[in-house]
């Protein structure tokens, strides 16, 4: 036979509400007293029941249990202002990194450069200096390169041409001794043409 499922919702009827109240209530202190036992768990519970009756359960002291409570919350506490804390330091050190690589590209730009120091005005010059010196290595770079690819192109296209040339000889080589053939067919020998005539002239006597 199973068990009938109960419905979790509040019992109207008064009597039956403390009943169960009182039952589920030393139930409750029963498991949080193995769970102590079993895990050396230090457990402290409070409950009030509809009347404003207090029931409380602790495995040592309950204010020993609420002063433990304190302290962890007061701790966490501090762990949460200390993370805070470093929060806002760091934001600060990241604004005032960005408030010093602004000024220092402004001055790059040539910007703000009237409130520098001679010993800055010699830096940023030297900075500048080498910039250039990487930019122009930069673009020099970038000329051999496109000259070398170039050059590539153009012996490519030479090769390319030479083969050209080659094959439109060979064909040109060809056709010329097509046309040669075809002469030598269309002409015979007049040798042949004499010997022909030789023969009819020595038949037409026998007639």
């Amino acid at each position: 036979m199973t068990r009938r499922k109960i419905q979790i919702k509040k019992i109207d009827s008064i009597t039956a509400r403390q009943v169960t109240f009182s039952k589920r209530r030393k139930g409750l202190f029963k498991k949080a007293q193995e769970l102590s036992t079993l895990c050396d768990a230090e457990i402290g519970l409070l409950v009030f029941s509809s009347t404003g009756k207090l029931f409380d359960y602790a495995s040592s002291r309950m204010q020993q249990v609420i002063d433990r409570y304190d302290q962890h919350s007061a701790s966490q506490r501090l762990g949460q202002s200390s993370v805070d804390l470093q929060l806002e330091g760091d934001e600060s050190k990241l604004s005032k990194v960005v408030a010093k690589r602004t000024r220092e590209l402004r001055r790059l730009n040539g910007e703000e450069v009237q409130e520098c120091t001679l010993e800055e005005l010699q830096e940023l010059e030297e900075r500048l200096q080498r910039g250039l010196s990487r930019v122009s290595k930069t673009k020099d770079g970038r000329i051999v390169k496109q000259i070398n690819a170039r050059k590539r192109k153009g012996i490519q296209l030479m090769q390319q041409n030479q083969r050209m040339k080659q094959r439109l000889a060979q064909e040109q080589g060809k056709s010329s001794e097509s046309i040669i053939i075809c002469s030598s067919s269309d002409n015979p020998p007049q040798n042949c043409d004499s010997s022909d005539t030789s023969l009819k002239q020595g038949l037409s006597l026998f007639k």
